[in-house]
């Protein structure tokens, strides 16, 4: 009866005190979250709007023989969305390193920007080159890059994992796993952008 008493007198102290049932969460902020939301959301939009009743001969077009297609464009948009999303599924199960949070010289909005700033331009890796993605066609490539990006949207909208204080190194630097998640987003913008130069180009066929 005792010990009884004492556990009920026990669980009565953690409710009053709030520690009972509660949920550590370290997420990010409703700002971020729905920054994060929007441009994930908005360029999956774009995206599909811009290759939305594409002829053969228009999704094929190459300016010259070293310039990527539409095609190729969404190719590349769609494998580097799975290969970003792994790099960033390996940080989230590691350990949070705040202490790295230092070597972060970046803020969001710059390296938003940064992804996106087409006059600077970088090579592709070979894995993620148009050729070696495996895909067969635009709406093979195009319909993994929508289910993909559905299921990251949905992570966002959920999650209250500690996005912050994981911290990652790519090529061009240290970053937050926010960060990364922001970067996924701008990168398929960047390669949107790309796409719409390829569709602007003179020699583009009508239909």
């Amino acid at each position: 009866m005792l010990r009884r008493t004492t556990g009920r007198l026990l669980l009565i102290l953690l409710v009053i005190t709030g520690s009972a049932g509660t949920i550590v969460n370290n997420s990010i902020s409703k700002t971020d979250r729905k920054y994060a939301l929007t441009i994930m959301k908005e360029s999956l939009k774009e995206v599909t709007k811009a290759t939305k009743g594409l002829s053969s001969a228009q999704q094929d077009f190459k300016a010259a023989p070293d310039k990527w297609s539409v095609t190729e464009c969404v190719y590349h948009i769609a494998a580097s969305e799975k290969r970003l999303w792994s790099i960033f599924e390996g940080a989230m199960k590691n350990p949070a390193n705040p202490e790295k949070r230092k070597e972060i010289k970046v803020k969001d909005e710059e390296l938003v920007n940064m992804a996106q700033d087409r006059s600077r331009k970088n090579q592709a890796p070979e894995v993620l080159r148009p050729g070696n993605t495996g895909y067969k066609n635009l709406d093979e490539a195009l319909n993994d890059f929508k289910t993909t990006r559905q299921e990251h949207i949905k992570y966002m909208r959920t999650s209250t994992e500690d996005l912050r204080n994981r911290v990652v190194e790519l090529s061009f630097g240290w970053i937050d796993c926010y960060q990364l998640y922001i970067f996924i987003a701008a990168h398929s913008k960047r390669h949107l952008a790309q796409l719409n130069e390829v569709k602007a180009e003179a020699g583009f066929p009508g239909k």
